[in-house]
């Protein structure tokens, strides 16, 4: 991503315009939230971990494995990529690197958890444990100094269980160095709190659109507090009953003609992962084939 995109990526997010994203699990739904046009795309932790072992978000893949991942994502679309990198996999100096390596694939912004590592998804569990404030801020300012671009987005999330402690998790996070605040869904329960979590922290709130949020915010509502506010979920979700649906219905039938969902039709699906500039490139660079037994003269 061009120095000047991240420099627009950055401004947009802590300036009070909201970025509307979704969440990817690899890097053909990045193509798909790409082409519904979305203003950028998150990799979903959660989705990352479904996707690719089939296993819960409880930070069971490791850093390497993640990174591949968010790199495939950077690679197949033009869209600023938000990587939830979760605990950033240790203390500050595991995250030092960690933030150098996401950059170094092409990242505009990183999310980081103040949550003991290893994690566990806060919308399936009861509760969290959080590490203590002075280790998270030390996180958080040992992942400004690590990013080479400074516009490139440090999202501190925490998961915090009360209103009071979050607001006072997000004004230290802010001062050391965090450029945007992400709270959990789970912990504030009202606009009327997250406009009071926006105004503590002083800076726009990340916000994953999910539960409460999903259920009975309205846009406006959310762009009133929100730098960045995801679907995290909708995609992988959707994949999931469509998947679920189509092929109970085709192991029951033996037969395709009467799926319950719609399928992608073959041209539009083939155009949309690239085979016509594939084959472009192929018509430039390749040699004519010799018909087999045949040598080149």
């Amino acid at each position: 991503m061009p120095y000047d995109k991240f420099e627009e990526f950055h401004a947009r997010i802590t300036g009070g315009k909201t970025i509307w994203s979704a969440g990817a699990y690899d890097a053909l739904s990045a193509r798909y939230i790409e082409a519904a046009g979305f203003d950028a795309c998150m990799t979903s932790g959660f989705g990352v971990s479904a996707s690719h072992l089939g296993m819960p978000d409880a930070e069971l893949y490791t850093m390497t494995e993640n990174l591949n991942v968010v790199r495939n994502v950077v690679m197949a679309t033009s869209l600023p990529i938000i990587a939830d990198i979760d605990t950033a996999y240790g203390n500050a100096i595991n995250v030092m690197r960690t933030v150098r390596e996401f950059e170094r694939a092409g990242v505009a912004a990183v999310i980081i958890e103040d949550q003991v590592a290893p994690k566990r998804c806060p919308i399936c569990v009861g509760g969290v444990e959080t590490i203590s404030v002075e280790e998270a801020e030390g996180k958080i300012a040992a992942a400004v100094e690590a990013r080479q671009n400074p516009n490139m987005v440090i999202i501190a999330r925490t998961d915090a269980a009360t209103e009071d402690e979050a607001m006072a998790r997000a004004r230290r996070y802010v001062a050391a160095g965090a450029d945007i605040i992400q709270p959990i869904s789970k912990t504030f329960k009202s606009i009327e709190g997250l406009k009071a979590m926006r105004q503590a922290a002083g800076v726009p709130l990340s916000l994953q659109v999910l539960g409460w949020l999903e259920r009975d915010l309205s846009p406006q509502e959310i762009e009133s507090v929100a730098g960045m506010a995801t679907f995290a979920l909708v995609p992988l979700m959707t994949v999931a009953k469509a998947l679920e649906e189509n092929l109970a219905a085709l192991v029951a039938a033996k037969s395709s003609r009467n799926l319950p969902r719609p399928v992608a039709q073959h041209d539009p699906f083939v155009e949309k992962i690239g085979f016509a500039e594939v084959e472009r490139l192929q018509l430039k660079y390749l040699p004519d084939p010799q018909p087999t037994g045949m040598a080149a003269e």
